[in-house]
C-alpha cells in the first residue's frame, strides 16, 4: 500500500505522475511497442551510422549536461572546412523528454550525418520540478558555454576542431521550438561574437493562446499529442498563475516582446498538417511576416505532431520524415 506521501495528485496519462511528497514519476505506461523510443540511447565515441556521440558536462555548479554529436567528415566534399554548428532544445512540454531518448538519437543522428553538422542537444530541467523559465535559462547557458568555446575560454575537443562558430543554428522540437524563438530573440539583443547564429528550425512549436484554436479543438489527437496533454503538461510548467498567452508559449501575443523589435535571424518553421497546434503555429508565422521578418513555412501533409519521431514504424512516416531531414539540411547548408 503507497504512503500518504505517494498519493499521485496530477497525472498526465502514460508519460508522468506527480506525488503529493512532490517527487516525479516519468516512466513509460503506454503501449510497450513503442517504449524503446523513450529508452536513453548510450553514448559511443567511435563512429556508428556516421555518428559519434558524447554526453558532456558544460557547468559543474548547475550540473547542466549536454549531448554532442559529431559526422565522419566527408572529405572529397568539406576539404579542410569547418562544420555548421547545432543548438538544439527537446520537446515534452517542458515537462518530460531527455536528449539521449532513442526517438531524438534515431532521428537527429540522420540530421547530422544529412547536413554535415556537429550538434549540441541540451538536457533541460523539467517542469514541475523546475517551471518555466529555468527551461529558458538553460537553453542560454548553453549558448553561453559555447560562446567561451569559440573565444577559447572554454575547450571541448569536438567543437574545437570541427566546429563553425559563424554558422551556428537553433532547432527545437515540440516546445524546444518556444525555445529558438526565445533564445534568438535574446541573442539578437546583445553582442555574440565570435557566434553568429545563421538560422533557427522550430519544428511543430509549441505554440499557444488561452483561446484554444480551431485546430486545437477539432483535429484528431494522437498517441503523441492529446489536448489534455497539452493542458496538463502547460499548467505544470508555466509559472504559477500564468496563462497560455506567456511570452514563451505565446510569442506572436500581447503580452511578448512585440515581433518587429527583435533582431532575428531566418527562421524555417515546421507545421504538419494534422497537428493540434497547427492554427497558432501558422498565426506565429504570419505574425512574422507582418513584422519583416524571413521565415519559410515547411508543411507535411496528413502528418501529426512530431510524427518523425516514429518514422521508422510506418512507409509514409518514413518517407515525410526523410523528405523534412532533407529540407531542413537543405536551409542548413544554404544559410
Amino acid at each position: 500500500m503507497a504512503s500518504k506521501n505517494n498519493n499521485t495528485v496530477d497525472e498526465v496519462s502514460n508519460w508522468l505522475r506527480v506525488f503529493e511528497d512532490g517527487t516525479v514519476c516519468r516512466s513509460w505506461t503506454g503501449p510497450p511497442e513503442v517504449e524503446i523510443l523513450m529508452k536513453s540511447a548510450p553514448p559511443h565515441d567511435q563512429f556508428v551510422d556516421g555518428v559519434a556521440t558524447r554526453d558532456m558536462i558544460i557547468d559543474s555548479n548547475s550540473g547542466l549536461t549536454v549531448r554532442i554529436y559529431i559526422p565522419e567528415k566527408n572529405s572529397n566534399v568539406l576539404g579542410e572546412n569547418k562544420l555548421p554548428l547545432i543548438l538544439h532544445f527537446h520537446g515534452g512540454g517542458f515537462c518530460i523528454s531527455r536528449p539521449d531518448w532513442y526517438m531524438y538519437y534515431n532521428f537527429y543522428k540522420r540530421l547530422v550525418v544529412s547536413a554535415q553538422a556537429v550538434f549540441v542537444s541540451v538536457y533541460l530541467r523539467l517542469a514541475p520540478e523546475d517551471r518555466l523559465p529555468a527551461a529558458c535559462e538553460d537553453a542560454y547557458a548553453a549558448f553561453l558555454w559555447l560562446s567561451s568555446v569559440a573565444r577559447g575560454e572554454s575547450s571541448e575537443p569536438w567543437l574545437d576542431n570541427l566546429a563553425d562558430f559563424q554558422r551556428s543554428f537553433l532547432i527545437g522540437d515540440s516546445t524546444g521550438g518556444n525555445l529558438v524563438h526565445d533564445l534568438a530573440a535574446r541573442a539578437g539583443g546583445m553582442n555574440t561574437e565570435p557566434v553568429k547564429i545563421a538560422g533557427g528550425i522550430a519544428i511543430h512549436p509549441g505554440f499557444l493562446r488561452a483561446e484554444p484554436s480551431k485546430s486545437f479543438l477539432e483535429l484528431p489527437e494522437t498517441p503523441l499529442l492529446t489536448r489534455d496533454m497539452v493542458s496538463k503538461f502547460m499548467s505544470l510548467a508555466l509559472p504559477i498563475g500564468a496563462t497560455k498567452d506567456h511570452p514563451i508559449t505565446c510569442p506572436m501575443g500581447p503580452n511578448a516582446t512585440p515581433l518587429d523589435g527583435l533582431k532575428l535571424p531566418p527562421m524555417l518553421v515546421v507545421v504538419a498538417e494534422m497537428d493540434l497546434l497547427r492554427d497558432s503555429e501558422l498565426e506565429y508565422c504570419e505574425a512574422m511576416k507582418k513584422a519583416g521578418k524571413e521565415v519559410e513555412i515547411l508543411i507535411n501533409n496528413g502528418m501529426g505532431h512530431s510524427f518523425y519521431f516514429a518514422m521508422d514504424m510506418d512507409p509514409e512516416t518514413a518517407v515525410q520524415a526523410n523528405k523534412l531531414i532533407e529540407d531542413m539540411a537543405n536551409f542548413i547548408i544554404n544559410h
